[in-house]
């Protein structure tokens, strides 16, 4: 697979409104909520209104893709009324507000990124790399080099490679549940920074692939970051065995928008914490 400029970053024409928005997250989550409640249908438009203390038809537009400012004591209503988890409130708020606010960083900006790349030499055998808010790498040491060679090569995306490459499919055991997890996280990226062409591009990328598209249409499953959890790798480093890892994923204050992560070896405490359920 091609990791260049030309895959995935390409198209700036507007997903459809059936795949992404807060429109078609309001019409899950309440179907979701009805089942969750055991109603054996959605929860009603009138009943989430009436909980939220509005009328009917407000909600009803809401649906409909209506956008307007919402204070947080509605926000929260609205977030009961739905039975939110924290990364869904989270998603909600991002989406009443218009996005996040600090302004979206990507490689072509022109920021010093020298303090970032001294910082991840500076693990010598832990794998580190730096990410944009559209997961494309921006910098990695040796170490991340040597356990996932395909970081060197241009225009290399962590989403994009998780998603659509089938080196990926083999490295990443149970590559079902992160493929849950990255598409969960472009959806929660996508309510930050709303119209950026760069994670539109990958997340049309990834439904032209059966397997993702089938994913995606399980429903509309929200995850913040992935910091703290642990997964199986199986990749040539190890070979023959597989290995358990752990990611920590830093913000840096002087960076709006960048990640940096950092990828070791799971320790009997760490295995201890459980694994992901994304």
């Amino acid at each position: 697979m091609q990791h260049g400029n030309s895959t995935g970053r390409t198209g700036s024409e507007p997903l459809p409104d059936d795949e992404v928005g807060l429109a078609v997250l309001l019409r899950a989550w309440r179907a979701r909520a009805g089942r969750n409640l055991g109603l054996g249908k959605p929860l009603s438009q009138v009943e989430v209104a009436t909980e939220v203390g509005m009328s009917e038809r407000w909600y009803r537009d809401l649906e409909r893709g209506a956008t307007p400012r919402l204070d947080a004591r509605t926000l929260t209503a609205l977030a009961d009324a739905l039975r939110l988890c924290p990364d869904e409130r989270a998603t909600l708020f991002l989406y009443a507000a218009s996005g996040d606010p600090f302004p979206a960083v990507s490689p072509v900006d022109a920021v010093d990124l020298t303090p970032l790349r001294r910082l991840l030499d500076l693990q010598p055998t832990q794998p580190a790399y730096l990410t944009d808010n559209a997961w494309n790498i921006l910098a990695h040491n040796a170490a991340m080099a040597e356990w996932f060679p395909w970081v060197r090569q241009p225009g290399a995306n962590l989403i994009r490679w998780g998603l659509t490459d089938p080196e990926a499919r083999e490295q990443l055991t149970d590559w079902p549940r992160h493929a849950r997890a990255y598409l969960a996280m472009l959806r929660y990226a996508m309510a930050q920074y709303p119209g950026n062409p760069e994670l539109a591009g990958i997340l049309r990328t990834a439904l032209a692939d059966p397997e993702c598209r089938r994913i995606w249409d399980d429903g509309p499953v929200i995850i913040a970051h992935r910091d703290g959890h642990t997964f199986r790798l199986n990749i040539p480093r190890f070979a023959p065995r597989t290995v358990d890892v752990v990611t920590q994923v830093l913000n840096p204050v002087g960076y709006p928008g960048l990640r940096l992560t950092f990828v070791s070896l799971c320790t009997q405490a760490d295995a201890g914490a459980g694994r992901e359920d994304g």
